[in-house]
């Protein structure tokens, strides 16, 4: 027996991480338009209501949560407002990413520790947090976003190629541990995606130089990844899709 669209995810609360814009905001919508109560993290607070306010504007549930997912104590409080609130977690999609592209003769260490810390130290952190109450339940599913420079490599890029390849890494063996508790876990690598990712690349000339190649295909819109998401969260218990690589039809490389 299957669920009728649109109420798929009915009395199931989710946890989106990047919720302020681009694939997180389009995720949050998407599941909240199936039935999901949402849990919107991010450090943006006032673009989090706009979305919030979109969400119950359609009838949808949300809940604002204001995080740096680079912060123990603001991970915490993530969690805890989701239970305080809701009193489950049946989704965390671990969303919040960066991607400061530079040489790394050239790029700062603190770029290549943040790079660390939002991509892959933040999700590990928050994943951690969030389990526990899913073993409890004995279900639940981690959405882990990685890219596809997790898979192909990418110049001037080693640093985020190393986060993100570091997210399937975590993605698989945390499936060895959690799969037999009824825990599903898929990683997403998403080609190139338009939104304001592009933007974070701190150095001017590796900006253009991505921006010009994203320009030269018709590039992912975030609301393909969030239905690529939805559709990975709905499938019957018995199903578990553990990755997903998704390009533009015109994306040859990487």
């Amino acid at each position: 027996m299957t669920a009728d669209f649109g109420s798929e995810l009915d009395g199931q609360v989710a946890i989106v991480t990047g919720a302020s814009s681009g694939i997180g905001s389009a995720t949050a919508a998407s599941l909240a338009s199936r039935g999901a109560s949402v849990v919107l993290a991010a450090r943006r607070e006032s673009e989090l209501e706009d979305v919030a306010a979109r969400i119950e504007d359609t009838d949808g549930e949300a809940l604002v949560v204001p995080t740096d997912v680079t912060e123990d104590d603001d991970i915490d409080a993530l969690v805890e407002a989701a239970l305080d609130e809701y009193g489950r977690i049946d989704v965390l999609v671990n969303n919040a990413g960066l991607m400061p592209l530079a040489h790394i003769g050239e790029a700062d260490r603190e770029t290549l520790q943040t790079t660390i810390d939002v991509n892959l130290r933040g999700l590990i952190t928050l994943t951690h947090a969030v389990v526990p109450t899913m073993l409890e339940q004995e279900s639940g599913h981690i959405v882990n976003l990685s890219s596809v420079v997790g898979r192909f490599l990418q110049a001037n890029s080693s640093h985020y190629n190393a986060a993100k390849a570091g997210v399937k890494m975590f993605g698989d063996s945390l499936r060895l541990d959690v799969a037999e508790e009824g825990i599903h876990v898929a990683t997403i690598e998403p080609g190139a995606v338009d939104t304001e990712l592009l933007d974070h690349i701190p150095d001017d000339e590796v900006r253009e130089n991505v921006k010009e190649y994203v320009g030269t295909m018709d590039a992912l819109a975030p609301e393909d990844i969030a239905r690529t998401i939805a559709f990975v969260v709905t499938q019957p218990e018995r199903v578990d899709i553990n990755e997903v690589l998704i390009r533009p039809l015109d994306q040859v490389q990487p």
